[in-house]
C-alpha cells in the first residue's frame, strides 16, 4: 500500500480534555467542555494535527440527550454541534495544514446499546447535529455504530451535499464463535455489504479491543472483493480492557491497558495495515503521543 493511500486519523477526545484540566464529568462527558472550556477542545484538536493527523473529528459525540439531557438537547443541541464543528475548523485553519474535519455523528441513543434504538426519533435527534455541523465539516462520520439499522437510519437522514460518508462500527469484544460481529450480534460481513449498498466511502471499526479488529478488517475486505468494490477500510481501537456485555461506553473513565502505550498500539496498527486498512487512528484512551508514533511509522 503506497504512502499516498494512508490516512492518519486522530485519537480520543474525552481523556485528553480531562488531562488538560478541562471540566469533565458524567453525564455530559466531552460535551461539557464545549460550553465551559471551548479553548481546551480546540487545543486537543491542535495537538492531534501537530501529531500528524490528516483527519480530525468534531467533538460532537456527546451532543445527544443520552449525555446532556432531553431539555438541554432541545434548547442547545444544534448550537453545541455548530460550536464543535467551528472549533475543529478553527484548529485546522490555525495549523495551515490540509487537514479534513469529520463531522461526528454518534449513536443517537447511547453507545454500545443497539437495544435502545428508536426509529421514530432519529430525525428529531439527527437533524440538529447535521444542521449545526454542516457548515464546518468536510465529511460525515457515523461512528461507534452498534447495529445496521441505526447506520441505515443515519445515512437516510444526511443531506445530499456531496460530502463523503464514512461509517464506523463497534464490535463485540468477546470472540466466542470466531465470526466477527457488531455489538448487535450482526456479522461484520453483512454490515460491510450494507456499507457498499449505501455508497460508503470508508468503512471503519472503532471503540473496540484491538484484538477483534483484525478479523473484522478481513471480513470487510473479503466482502468488498466479492462485490468488486473499492471502499477504504480503517480502524481506531480503544485502550480499555474488555467491556462487560451490559457496559455502556462513556459511563466512566475506564482504566487503560498498560500494553497499549504508543509502541504497543503501533503493533496493532501495523497488523491492520497489512490486512488492508488504509485509515488508521485511535479512540478512547489513544492520545496525541500514539498518533505521532503512528504517523511517523506509517509514513516511513
Amino acid at each position: 500500500m503506497g504512502a499516498a493511500n494512508r490516512v492518519i486519523l486522530d485519537g480520543g477526545m474525552g481523556r485528553e480534555l480531562q488531562r488538560a484540566g478541562a471540566p469533565f464529568r458524567q453525564p455530559e462527558w466531552s460535551a461539557l467542555a464545549l460550553s465551559e472550556a471551548p479553548q481546551a477542545v480546540e487545543a486537543v484538536h491542535a495537538a492531534y494535527i501537530n501529531s500528524g493527523a490528516d483527519v480530525i473529528t468534531s467533538n460532537s459525540y456527546a451532543v445527544v440527550p443520552f449525555h446532556i439531557g432531553e431539555a438541554r438537547f432541545a434548547a442547545e443541541g444544534q448550537a453545541l454541534a455548530a460550536l464543535a464543528g467551528e472549533l475543529a475548523r478553527r484548529a485546522v485553519q490555525a495549523s495551515g495544514k490540509p487537514v479534513r474535519v469529520a463531522g461526528s455523528l454518534p449513536p443517537l441513543f447511547g453507545s454500545y446499546r443497539p437495544d435502545l434504538f428508536e426509529a421514530d426519533r432519529v430525525t428529531e435527534l439527527l437533524t440538529p447535529l447535521v444542521n449545526g455541523l454542516a457548515p464546518h465539516v468536510d465529511l460525515w462520520l457515523a461512528e461507534t455504530q452498534s447495529s445496521i439499522i441505526e447506520a441505515r437510519a443515519i445515512h437516510a437522514g444526511l443531506p445530499k451535499d456531496g460530502k463523503p460518508f464514512w461509517l464506523s462500527f463497534t464490535l463485540k469484544d468477546e470472540d466466542t464463535d470466531e465470526v466477527p460481529r457488531l455489538r448487535s450480534g450482526e456479522p461484520v460481513a453483512e454490515a460491510a455489504a450494507v456499507a457498499a449498498e449505501l455508497g460508503v466511502e470508508t468503512l471503519l471499526f472503532n471503540c473496540s479491543q484491538p484484538e477483534v479488529i483484525g478479523a473484522a478488517i478481513d471480513a470487510a475486505r473479503a466482502t468488498f472483493e466479492r462485490l468488486a468494490n473499492t471502499i477504504n477500510i480503517g480502524a481506531y481501537a480503544n485502550a480499555f480492557p474488555p467491556q462487560p456485555k451490559e457496559a455502556t461506553a462513556n459511563d466512566g473513565l475506564d482504566p487503560l491497558r498498560d500494553d497499549l502505550d504508543p509502541p504497543g498500539y503501533l503493533h496493532w496498527a501495523l497488523d491492520w495495515q497489512q490486512r488492508g486498512a488504509s485509515h488508521l487512528g485511535g479512540c478512547c484512551g489513544i492520545g496525541p503521543e500514539h498518533i505521532a508514533v503512528l504517523a511517523q511509522e506509517l509514513r516511513r
